[in-house]
């Protein structure tokens, strides 16, 4: 008995990978040599590829395909019909399988619904890429991308809070954590150690 929940309209080939208590819902297909971590939900109509690597509590929502060469880290959230490519100039009469560029979306990441990210790219983590931008580029940790192409607009936390600086300083209003802007790059701010704090 399986540790993890197919739909029975769902296909897993032979050969795939399934973590304990992940979902794959209606339609959806799970192909041979795909690695899929714990705890994920693959909405209806999604297609993960061979050889592509996802881990734990990863999202993907409604028509979403996972293509060769994409890696989701850890707690990655996928909008309904975001995009993934892997080859820059595709043609129906030639094959690029060789030319298949790698994409990795970092742990805590989160894509808006219709975005799309062409291939090759990274998208750092925590970032928060806005429903329909198209993602040509690296993208910072933290970083809030919006726009065809997306440009970042602003800093969020990682809870996805839109964070506001003051002096390169902010703090997230949900969890507390705090934040400093240094040479165009967010970071956590580490608390002050134990034994440094009074009694």
């Amino acid at each position: 008995m399986p540790d993890f929940f197919v739909h029975e309209s769902a296909y897993v080939d032979d050969g795939a990978v399934i973590g304990k208590g992940t979902k794959v819902w209606h339609c959806s297909h799970v192909m041979p040599g795909a690695v899929i971590g714990e705890r994920c939900n693959l909405g209806q109509n999604v297609v993960v590829m061979p050889g592509t690597r996802i881990g734990n509590n990863v999202k993907i929502q409604n028509n979403v395909s996972i293509y060769e060469g994409v890696e989701l880290e850890d707690d990655v959230f996928c909008g309904p019909s975001c995009v993934f490519t892997n080859v820059m100039n595709p043609r129906s009469h030639i094959s690029r399988k060789h030319e298949y560029r790698r994409t990795v979306v970092r742990r805590g990441a989160s894509i808006g619904a219709n975005a799309t990210i062409v291939c090759g790219t990274t998208l750092g983590e925590f970032c928060f890429i806005g429903a329909g931008a198209v993602v040509t580029s690296d993208v910072p940790d933290f970083a809030l991308m919006v726009g065809v192409p997306a440009r970042r607009v602003g800093w969020v936390s990682q809870c996805g809070v839109r964070l506001a600086l003051r002096e390169g300083k902010a703090t997230c209003g949900e969890c507390g954590w705090r934040y400093e802007e240094v040479a165009g790059v967010l970071r956590v701010v580490p608390p002050p150690p134990l034994s440094s704090l009074p009694a």
